[in-house]
């Protein structure tokens, strides 16, 4: 099937939104395809900050954006927005990394008054960077996803009907995404 990038843009070790993504990479796996993760938080933060486009951590990550048919984007909201370590890789793209390419934009946060950030903020800049098809992204609140202490992960009812509708959105488009990367 497709090659898959599931890009955790979470500044934080302990994140439930880079556990959220892994728990939805095991439904994609499922269906067939091939899931790599990239949690951006592991990316070396003087290259991030630096801007440093040569750097063989960017270098790297740069190469799996070109790699993948699809890219999961999750994020933590901060102020209204995706997270700044998610901003530092995006800037540090080519324009055009993401053209061809289908792309799902998910989000965690603590109070439904950020649930528009995917539009407002996200969409936009996938967007602009050439995403060939966006497709329904999805909010999801912090209290709606609880880590045990073993380390696995309960999403509710209602939050877990959704997503698998949006992975499943996403998974059904990968094989739907016009060849047009060359085009950008």
């Amino acid at each position: 099937m497709a090659i898959v990038l599931s890009v955790s843009g979470s500044p934080s070790a302990s994140s439930r939104t880079a556990r959220l993504l892994r728990h939805l990479d095991q439904r994609l796996i499922a269906q067939g395809h091939q899931v790599i993760p990239l949690d951006v938080r592991t990316l070396p933060a003087e290259a991030l900050l630096g801007a440093d486009f040569r750097h063989p951590a960017i270098v790297e990550a740069t190469e799996l954006f070109a790699r993948a048919d699809g890219i999961v984007v999750g994020t933590p909201v901060y102020k209204a927005s995706y997270s700044g370590v998610l901003k530092a890789l995006l800037d540090l793209l080519p324009q055009y990394a993401l053209a061809g390419k289908t792309v799902l934009p998910l989000a965690t946060g603590g109070t439904t008054a950020h649930v528009l950030a995917i539009d407002y903020a996200l969409r936009p800049v996938l967007n602009s960077m050439g995403a060939g098809h966006i497709v329904q992204g999805w909010f999801t609140l912090d209290k709606d996803i609880t880590v045990h202490e073993d380390g696995s992960l309960t999403v509710a009812a209602a939050a877990t009907e959704a997503l698998t509708q949006v992975v499943d959105q996403f998974s059904a488009a990968l094989g739907r995404t016009p060849l047009l990367a060359a085009a950008g």
